[in-house]
């Protein structure tokens, strides 16, 4: 396996992502991953060297233009308004999945984009935006998008959410799945029971909003839930 750090321009920032690739030197499919609203941190990093540890191209793409945001106060006033505007966040989306096709181990019809939080929100605004992905996955990040927009989806639809989450209320999951099934999209809900916002993601030691809460069980479920979603519809063939 081989890693490495990737700028490139979007949002009016350069962005710092991180590529890992799998040992050989095929094309193959790959994987384009988003963070929490804090920012790319070595929990996707740790994600995406798994990931091509199975055999994956994987681009953990950047929010922040190479800043971990660990003022809640700061990170709040950069993903609101990204998150209540598509056309930011498919912008965002679009810059990274070029960086990963035009990687020459990828193999552009092959891609899937599984997300947390903000970057979850950002991967559902790629499959609204049309993309040709092979899967979409989104832990905490059940937004609704723009009426309609939803019938562009093309592949299967991933979310997940813990049921005491409440920055994802019921009010707010029950939209999400409403357009998805409006859309008549291939869509799963997974909700773990007594997980809070963040579930999946480590212990951190910087203030946080409230709300969040580790839930290792639940995250390594939520893991192995998203491997198996990878191994449906985008496999790794020798």
């Amino acid at each position: 396996m081989a890693t490495r750090v990737v700028e490139y321009p979007a949002d009016g920032l350069t962005m710092v992502g991180y590529l890992a690739l799998p040992a050989g030197s095929g094309r193959g499919p790959a994987v384009l991953l988003g963070p929490e609203g804090v920012g790319l941190s070595d929990v996707e990093r740790r994600r995406a060297d798994a990931l091509a540890e199975l055999g994956y191209v994987a681009l953990a793409f950047d929010l922040h233009g190479g800043r971990y945001l660990s003022d809640p106060e700061e990170m709040l006033a950069r993903c609101l308004p990204l998150l209540a505007d598509p056309d930011r966040m498919r912008a965002i989306g679009h810059a990274a999945l070029d960086v990963l096709r035009a990687e020459p181990r990828t193999d552009p019809d092959h891609i899937a984009a599984i997300g947390y939080g903000t970057g979850g929100a950002i991967c559902l605004e790629l499959g609204r935006d049309g993309v040709d992905l092979r899967a979409i996955g989104t832990v905490n990040g059940l937004t609704t998008g723009r009426p309609g927009e939803a019938t562009n989806i093309h592949c299967p639809v991933w979310a997940a959410v813990g049921s005491e989450d409440p920055i994802m209320p019921p009010t707010q999951r029950d939209a999400f799945t409403t357009e998805m099934q409006s859309a008549n999209t291939d869509w799963r809900l997974v909700t773990y029971g007594g997980a809070l916002h963040a579930f999946h993601h480590p212990p951190v030691d910087h203030p946080t909003v409230p709300g969040v809460g580790y839930h290792p069980q639940h995250a390594h479920r939520a893991w192995q839930d998203i491997l198996a979603l990878l191994a449906e519809c985008l496999p790794v063939t020798e």
